[in-house]
């Protein structure tokens, strides 16, 4: 009796298992409980869960939205100034440009068009301004109020501007692509419609 009363002693009440023990065993979980606990944790915001990470990540697209209204900008003043040094500097090496009539121009043929003063710009409002940012690229969209010259040929109206920003290994944003899209606002110079009638 007194070895049988030992042993009973060893045997582990809380798990009914029938072995014996001499620690005793804890019983598991309710499986529901488990998967309730689990479900909790996965349901908090990301905001909650990493505040400085999603605060960082907003610090940063702003720092890069005001980098890239400043080109946007400088790209301005360098087109009416027909600052062709600041405009080498804004585009990328392989810049491809479509121009209002679909023509297509290399860095080298938009430089040239600006050196040979084939487009002059007396005139070039931006506003309505959109950036959308995609990792190492930003594209911006705006509309463009322009009064000037093309080919000689009085030039006046409305256009919607895009521009496409590649950011270098660098740090540095450089334009790499330019599409002009004339809008139902574009018109001819008064000039040149007295002259059609």
């Amino acid at each position: 009796m007194f070895i049988h009363g030992i042993v009973n002693k060893h045997f582990d009440a809380a798990s009914n298992s029938g072995l014996p023990s001499v620690t005793p065993m804890l019983r598991r979980p309710p499986y529901r409980l488990t998967v309730f606990f689990f479900a909790s944790l996965l349901a908090i915001p990301a905001s909650h869960a990493f505040p400085q990470k999603n605060r960082q990540h907003h610090e940063r697209k702003h720092l890069e939205r005001e980098q890239i209204v400043a080109l946007e900008g400088t790209w301005r003043q360098a087109a009416i100034g027909e600052d062709v040094v600041a405009m080498d500097k804004l585009l990328s090496d392989d810049y491809i440009g479509i121009s209002s009539t679909g023509e297509v121009l290399t860095k080298t043929q938009q430089l040239d068009h600006m050196r040979d003063r084939q487009l002059v710009l007396d005139k070039l409002d931006t506003s309505e301004f959109k950036i959308k940012l995609i990792g190492n690229v930003a594209i911006v969209t705006s509309l463009a109020m322009v009064q000037g010259t093309s080919d000689g040929q009085p030039l006046q109206g409305a256009f919607r501007y895009t521009h496409v920003f590649q950011r270098l290994p660098t740090g540095i944003w450089k334009i790499t692509n330019f599409e002009v899209t004339p809008t139902s606002r574009q018109h001819a110079h008064p000039a040149t419609q007295a002259a059609q009638n």
